[in-house]
């Protein structure tokens, strides 16, 4: 089941059998491209760390963007002792989302 949403992203089965998200399409092909220039080994692992932290960070963002937003705002500093409180519900939140996502991908598998 394909559900569409109010910014144009589509979650789901995809192409590959995965959850498609447009707005990351150029990352995840950047990435590719990088993994095809550059031989395995530790070069490609350095070659290539940019692209796929910005491609889950896309990715994370786009599947649960109200979560991740409050993980970015809330953990980037130490701050008090609420705000790491804070900080800590947030990134609870964002990892309960995160395995909503996971459980409807292997429930919607054969």
């Amino acid at each position: 089941m394909t559900q569409n949403t109010e910014r144009g992203k589509e979650i789901g089965k995809g192409n590959q059998g995965g959850m498609r998200l447009r707005s990351c399409d150029r990352l995840q092909e950047a990435l590719l491209q990088c993994h095809r220039r550059m031989p395995e080994g530790p070069a490609r692992r350095s070659g290539c760390r940019h692209l796929n932290k910005a491609l889950a960070e896309c990715m994370v963002g786009e599947a649960c963007p109200e979560e991740y937003e409050a993980v970015r705002s809330l953990c980037a500093s130490g701050g008090t002792s609420l705000k790491r409180k804070q900080c800590e519900e947030a990134n609870f939140s964002l990892s309960l989302c995160l395995s909503r996502h996971q459980r409807d991908y292997f429930d919607q598998q054969p």
